[in-house]
């Protein structure tokens, strides 16, 4: 009997593989999770930056969408691959107005957005104008509002593309955000004051969820941050390092340890949010192991080199983000993608391609990063 009970678990939790386009995503057995409500910056943003200032420029989208889709990426993000693994739609970016469905989750999130505001401008660093608070502020407006709709709408065709209102509190809340935080700070701040600054950051993070929750939200979950100090957009200006300035891979080792004692107090600050919050069921996935796992193997997974930057010219101190065009020295360069984006971990310097992203989903939706270790199909 016991053998048998083995058995019936490990079938439960045997991937199944979901042919989607070109690439294969790990799917795992459907829960009953009816909707995604995501929060997070660039990592996750699927059109939001984009409706509020300008849309993505091509080849931004062309590996899968064939066209600018709204993300910072050559195709799907990890929180696509989630979606297609809990065989619910993409979700549609809140602030996005245009051929839009919420009928299975919204996402708040932003490119450039942070947990702590920011005394900075869009148009002068890239810092969002939507942090956490305001995210989640958006949400609470969102579930008003489209309860009331739902409740008034006297036709299904009019309930069609708005959530159920009993489905809030069965949804899967996923986070991904604190990178720009960092980022942030290594601009402003010495990395002792970063440091300091870090309690207060994982403070306002966990009093987001803690009003999630008071709104009925009760499965989370939550990515920590990744190793930043990899991101190529940082390596390629490293010349002539002292010893010890980059690890083993190449990363820059100080904003690495800074990231991992971020994750170690969020991780920390989530391990109390499951005592306070006794009807939750709130999953830590460790995305900081996962991308650092994929750099350092990289060639082994079938990548060229993990600091290649695929879309965008950076040299000599010049910057021409993807897609965008510049005069230099006289001469106009282009800054569009590389050959094969399937080869490439970093699509622009800053995210990550299609294929990474795929990669790394792969790892983390059954649970092997996560604390508890469950699949994500379980995390309800």
């Amino acid at each position: 009997m016991e053998i048998l009970t083995l058995v019936i678990k490990w079938i439960l939790l045997v991937p199944l593989i979901l042919r989607m386009g070109s690439q294969q995503v790990l799917a795992l057995q459907p829960g009953h999770i009816p909707a995604i409500y995501n929060f997070g910056d660039s990592n996750s943003d699927t059109g939001g930056i984009a409706a509020a200032f300008y849309p993505m420029a091509a080849p931004c989208g062309e590996t899968f969408f064939h066209r600018p889709a709204g993300r910072g990426c050559d195709g799907r993000l990890i929180i696509d691959f989630i979606a297609e693994s809990l065989k619910l739609p993409y979700l549609s970016a809140y602030l996005d107005s245009i051929g839009t469905s919420y009928e299975h989750g919204a996402n708040f999130a932003t490119g450039g957005a942070t947990i702590m505001r920011q005394n900075e401008s869009w148009f002068e660093h890239g810092v969002s104008p939507f942090p956490l608070d305001i995210q989640v502020e958006h949400y609470v407006q969102f579930k008003a509002r489209t309860t009331y709709l739902y409740n008034q709408a006297n036709e299904t065709s009019k309930r069609s593309r708005l959530p159920r209102p009993e489905d809030f509190s069965k949804a899967l809340y996923t986070f991904d955000i604190g990178q720009n935080d960092l980022s942030v700070g290594f601009r402003e701040m010495t990395d002792e004051q970063l440091r300091a600054a870090i309690p207060d950051i994982i403070s306002q993070f966990a009093a987001a969820v803690k009003q999630l929750y008071e709104e009925g939200a009760r499965a989370y979950w939550i990515h920590n941050t990744g190793p930043i100090g990899c991101l190529p957009v940082t390596t390629i200006k490293v010349q002539n390092p002292n010893t010890g300035y980059l690890d083993e891979q190449g990363c820059v080792k100080s904003q690495n340890e800074i990231a991992q004692e971020f994750n170690r107090q969020l991780k920390d600050r989530v391990t109390r949010l499951r005592k306070e919050l006794p009807q939750a069921s709130v999953t830590y996935v460790d995305i900081y192991a996962a991308k650092y796992g994929l750099i350092s193997s990289a060639k082994k997974q079938g990548f060229e080199d993990p600091f290649e930057i695929c879309c965008g010219h950076h040299e000599n101190g010049i910057d021409i983000w993807c897609g965008n065009r510049a005069n230099v020295n006289g001469t106009e360069i282009y800054s569009g993608s590389c050959e094969n984006p399937s080869k490439v971990i970093s699509w622009d310097g800053v995210h990550y391609s299609e294929a990474a992203n795929f990669w790394i989903a792969n790892q983390i939706l059954n649970g092997s990063f996560s604390d508890p270790p469950i699949p994500i199909t379980h995390s309800y």
